[in-house]
């Protein structure tokens, strides 16, 4: 019987702490899940925290339109959210039926049950025990007593119910040990709930991966091709790709606005401008707006927009690879060697570099030709711009860098604005593009009377460029018209021409798109008194 109670507390503290292990798991497994256990999977999905999520960011996307970015990409991370909800919703029902109902089986059930069967037969055992010391005290009784007889009977009946208890011992140890085996040779099982727990877990990180990886490109893919993106700090030929231009937007809107009212400011790029319109105007110039009238009061903030511009970028304009021999040309002490020198390394700049440089140099070449008013000479711009074009590709801050290269960058730049037209005879200058377009009539304007608030652009020409087709486009909207269809094919006077109809507004600020002309298209003075005068007079003119 010793052994018997000794090999019941082993089981029992070994019962009992396995119990107390497997709550405890299942407990803190259950508080892990997102859905309420026992929920049918339509109930636990909709209550899930993914799920609103998904919901908000689907509203929200549909709220902010197609035209919106945010809006497209809050489409499409709710679609993925609701995915990622549904994979979830049937991971956690795997969980809760191939690891926690087991586990709350094993620890509330099985474990119990065994360690009851330990008290019953402890309970046994001292009722064997009791009906021994009874059938002991009887067969003494027998010993000294006169009624032999009788002790005789006593102690038989007692003796048969000592076997009888001493039976139920022994069907209560076998049960115990067979139930005490049981849980044994099933151990593996219930450590298999834990093999089962990580590979749901896996299984389940892989579809969600897997949902992922199937929407990342799309939203890469919108993000890459959206074209409304700041323009300061990004890479000059990244820029121009995505904006389809051939300068770039800050150069030549700053460049716009600087002929119209900065030619004759005096200390142009050398004066400081208030910070904030300088932060509101870089601004301005990051989401391409055309909305640019305030800022033609302050040619500073102007100015000191274009040299934030040339500070900011990745790669100076003159390029990092080009540096040496940059420095190595202005050492030459021949000035016309030095000046061919200097022509044969600004000649290796990359096409969009060099296209970008001869735009800016042709401006400051005009800018000096003012320098009686403006103070600011070819030496006197090339001091204070010419560490925005060049700088050497080392560690420490822009100041560090800009004071270790400025006077190699004065004998680079100077000469190039001091002789423009002979590094750059060729191609574009400050005057944009679309201004041909006006000069040459491929562009006018046809309306059907004087009183007609209906009109056409026609176009002989369909402009090539893309920032020529969306600089017009946006013009035409935002001086005032409101753009009605899209640009189509149409047969008039047995000739296919496109077409873009527009309504004017009654009271068309004349002045207003003029400005916005001027502002983004940089057109000549006498292509904008000529316009002017067609848009005042409702001018009909044809071939």
């Amino acid at each position: 019987m010793r052994k018997i109670v000794l090999l019941s507390e082993v089981i029992e503290r070994r019962m009992e702490l396995v119990r107390v292990v497997s709550h405890n798991t299942h407990k803190k497994m259950v508080s892990c899940l997102q859905g309420h256990i026992g929920a049918e999977a339509e109930k636990r999905h909709k209550k899930l925290p993914l799920t609103a999520l998904s919901q908000a960011m689907t509203e929200g996307g549909s709220q902010l339109g197609e035209d919106s970015l945010i809006g497209k990409m809050m489409e499409v991370c709710g679609d993925a959210e609701n995915r990622l909800a549904s994979e979830l919703m049937q991971h956690e029902l795997q969980i809760e039926k191939d690891v926690l109902d087991p586990l709350s089986q094993l620890a509330e059930v099985e474990i119990p049950n065994i360690l009851k069967q330990r008290k019953q037969l402890a309970k046994l055992v001292l009722d064997y025990d009791s009906a021994r010391a009874r059938w002991l005290q009887a067969t003494k009784s027998i010993i000294s007593g006169t009624n032999t007889q009788a002790l005789t009977a006593k102690a038989d009946l007692l003796k048969e119910e000592m076997d009888e208890a001493m039976n139920k011992v022994e069907l209560c140890k076998d049960q115990l040990a067979a139930d005490m085996y049981s849980f044994f040779s099933k151990e593996g099982d219930y450590a298999h709930y834990f093999v089962t727990l990580l590979e749901a877990q896996a299984d389940y990180h892989r579809k969600s991966l897997t949902v992922l990886e199937s929407v990342l490109p799309t939203i890469q893919a919108q993000q890459d091709s959206w074209m409304e993106k700041p323009a300061f700090g990004t890479g000059l030929d990244e820029h121009l790709k995505r904006s389809g231009r051939e300068i770039a937007l800050p150069i030549e809107a700053c460049v716009m606005m600087l002929l119209e009212t900065g030619m004759k400011e005096e200390g142009l790029f050398r004066i400081a401008a208030g910070a904030s319109k300088l932060k509101k105007l870089k601004a301005a110039l990051d989401c391409s707006t055309s909305q640019l009238e305030e800022f033609y009061s302050d040619p500073h903030a102007v100015a000191g927009a274009l040299k934030s511009y040339l500070r900011e970028l990745p790669e100076p304009l003159m390029t990092f690879q080009l540096y040496d021999e940059w420095i190595q040309a202005s050492s030459v002490s021949d000035p016309d060697k030095r000046l061919q020198a200097l022509w044969v390394v600004c000649d290796k700049l990359p096409k969009n570099n060099k296209n970008n440089l001869r735009y800016l140099v042709k401006f400051l070449a005009k800018l000096a030709q003012e320098s009686e008013l403006n103070k600011m000479t070819p030496s006197n711009i090339s001091i204070v711009l010419g560490p925005n074009l060049l700088w050497a590709k080392t560690e420490g801050s822009l100041a560090e860098m800009a004071a270790a290269t400025s006077v190699h960058v004065v004998a680079i730049v100077e000469p190039i604005i001091q002789h423009a037209d002979w590094f750059f005879p060729e191609g574009r200058s400050w005057v944009s593009s679309i201004a041909a377009y006006f000069q040459s009539d491929l562009i006018y304007l046809l309306c059907k009377s004087h009183t007609s608030t209906r009109c056409f652009w026609w176009i002989r020409e369909y402009p090539k460029d893309l920032s020529t087709q969306f600089l017009f486009y946006k013009v035409i909207k935002d001086g005032c018209c409101a753009i009605i269809a899209p640009w189509k094919k149409t047969v008039q006077q047995n000739h296919e021409k496109p077409e873009i109809t527009i309504t004017f507004i009654p009271m068309l600020d004349v002045s207003k798109v003029l400005r916005q002309l001027h502002i983004c298209l940089g057109l000549h003075r006498q292509v904008k008194a000529s316009l002017l005068v067609s848009v005042e007079g409702l001018y009909l003119r044809q071939r």
